[in-house]
């Protein structure tokens, strides 16, 4: 243990899969956790109109890592930002809590529950990418949870929430910051605010690193 605390291990764990998913991260090998994240974003922006007095209409993912969320009423502004930052807060929670559980498996069970739950709920079509996609990943993971024992469900969780913190970070630059040829969760709010999407791209990527960040110091923090 270091004076300030932190599991020097655990940094270079982390540091070592960061690593190997920014090497592959154009490849196929990466490719579901990409999915994954942003099947994340759209669950975020449910949440975020669940918890905002609206309703979710249905989810849509597909195969390009693109995804949609219908929703009707809630606070626009808290759903539109939800997106982003809300698959950093649950990559990041998934970092943290999976690197000081003493039973890794039960958030393995958890993460496949509530994947099984809201895709059947929420992900439309069904004979389609996201809802296919939904159950396998499920399925995956609640086989994990009773098969890979404590070490292996916290590598998978770790892998899953290290890439979602970092998904997060680059979606915000790809789409919002990098590309302007498409309709991104800014440019909407940009068009209810009245307050320029490049604003609000520079705040959610502020606010994406430095929670990337404080959940890696986080899950490396001594116990």
């Amino acid at each position: 243990m270091t004076k300030s605390g932190v599991r020097r291990s655990e940094v270079s764990a982390l540091a070592g899969i960061a690593l190997v998913l920014l090497f592959l991260w154009n490849t196929l090998l990466v490719y579901p956790l990409r999915v994954l994240v942003v099947f994340f974003h759209e669950l975020a922006h449910a949440a975020a109109a669940l918890a905002t007095g609206g309703s979710v209409h249905l989810i849509h993912v597909n195969a390009f890592e693109g995804g949609l969320t219908i929703t009707r009423g809630g606070n626009s502004l808290v759903m539109l930002s939800a997106g982003y930052l809300g698959s950093l807060l649950i990559g990041g929670g998934i970092l943290v809590w999976s690197s000081r559980s003493h039973a890794p498996q039960r958030i393995s069970r958890a993460l496949g529950a509530v994947l099984l739950v809201a895709t059947i709920w929420l992900v439309r079509p069904i004979v389609g990418f996201g809802f296919v996609f939904g159950l396998v990943t499920s399925g995956v993971l609640l086989a994990f949870a009773d098969s890979l024992g404590r070490a292996g469900n916290a590598f998978v969780l770790k892998v899953i929430g290290l890439a979602s913190c970092l998904y997060a970070v680059y979606d915000i630059w790809s789409d919002v910051l990098s590309r302007r040829d498409i309709v991104t969760d800014a440019d909407l709010l940009a068009t209810g605010t009245g307050i320029p999407a490049l604003v609000w791209g520079l705040l959610w990527m502020t606010i994406a690193v430095a929670g990337a960040v404080f959940f890696v110091r986080e899950a490396c923090r001594e116990r």
